[in-house]
């Protein structure tokens, strides 16, 4: 499969990974993290050989990275909590070994993988994307992982398969707030299968170089740089292939404001705030806004996905 490419970050741009990692570990000696907890943390934290970036990545952005802390402080994950802050807070209750990945649907056999087989499977790559939320702020981070059409052909799917559904954990004793993030099933999400298949989407199992943290998603979830990060389903359990598009809990929810295409669209506003620009997350204290590109910045790469639709119907 053809790679596109385009300009790499400036190496004075990024932090170098073993500065990173050394700052890391003086940051766990000075908190007293000693052996003990070290261990305890082993069983979900990949070998960091599987983690080691390749040379070449299949796209970067350009721009400055958002800090770590940033990056693993303000997210998405209603399991955890519904404000930005509480997942990394409250998320340390999700076990992630052992963890299994099932697969179903139209496929030539059903198989349930187990997720460090999934790590196995393919070299780990790492690869610079930025992160759009639909409530209008981003992040530049880099994800580790390899593409997602690698995984899908590991699942033989059959030719009547057109559609791919990624199904997150439900686990009201793992994540005790499930019950007040509105969500009455486990969380549904889905892609066409030629969006699935693109190059830009990626099979993430890690992020600046480590193991996903639980609030990111752990131990292993989807990401898709060119739509609103809702769509990039965390904390995978299972994986269906269908005949028809799956039902999605955003889209369930509340369909006049999240389609199941939900592709980034400065000229489609959500029906509460504009689309037209984002709040930047990165080093400086206070956000920058900036404005937003069609498909996130990525037009180039999966603008020919969706040629012909009408973008403000197909939202």
């Amino acid at each position: 499969m053809a790679r596109f490419r385009v300009p790499p970050i400036p190496a004075a741009e990024i932090t170098p990974k073993d500065v990173f990692l050394s700052s890391r570990r003086r940051f766990l000696a000075a908190a007293g993290v000693g052996a003990a907890g070290l261990a305890a943390g082993a069983e979900r934290l990949l070998a960091e050989e599987k983690l080691k970036t390749v040379p070449g990545k299949l796209t970067t952005t350009g721009e400055t990275l958002t800090p770590l802390g940033k990056a693993t402080t303000y997210n998405n994950f209603y399991e955890f909590g519904t404000q930005k802050d509480m997942p990394a807070r409250t998320a340390h209750t999700l076990r992630t070994r052992p963890w299994t990945v099932a697969v179903e649907g139209l496929v030539k056999k059903p198989q349930v993988f187990d997720v460090d087989a999934i790590l196995r499977y393919r070299p780990i790559e790492e690869r610079v994307y930025r992160h759009r939320c639909v409530e209008a702020w981003s992040m530049v981070v880099p994800w580790d992982g390899y593409s997602l059409s690698e995984f899908i052909n590991a699942c033989n799917p059959l030719p009547s398969a057109k559609y791919v559904q990624f199904l997150s954990l439900r686990d009201e004793k793992q994540m005790p707030l499930v019950g007040e993030s509105g969500f009455t099933s486990a969380y549904s999400e889905g892609l066409r299968m030629d969006e699935a298949m693109n190059p830009l989407a990626l099979l993430c199992v890690g992020l600046y170089g480590e193991a996903l943290p639980n609030q990111n998603g752990a131990p292993v979830r989807v990401v898709l740089p060119w739509k609103y990060g809702f769509k990039s389903a965390k904390s995978i359990v299972k994986v269906r292939f269908l005949a028809s598009a799956p039902p999605t809990t955003w889209n369930l929810m509340a369909p006049n404001e999240y389609g199941f295409y939900s592709n980034v669209n400065p000229t489609v506003d959500h029906p509460r705030w504009t689309q037209r620009q984002e709040r930047r997350l990165d080093s400086s204290f206070f956000p920058r806004t900036i404005a937003t590109r069609p498909f996130n910045g990525y037009a180039d790469l999966v603008a020919g996905m969706y040629a012909g639709m009408d973008l403000r119907k197909n939202f």
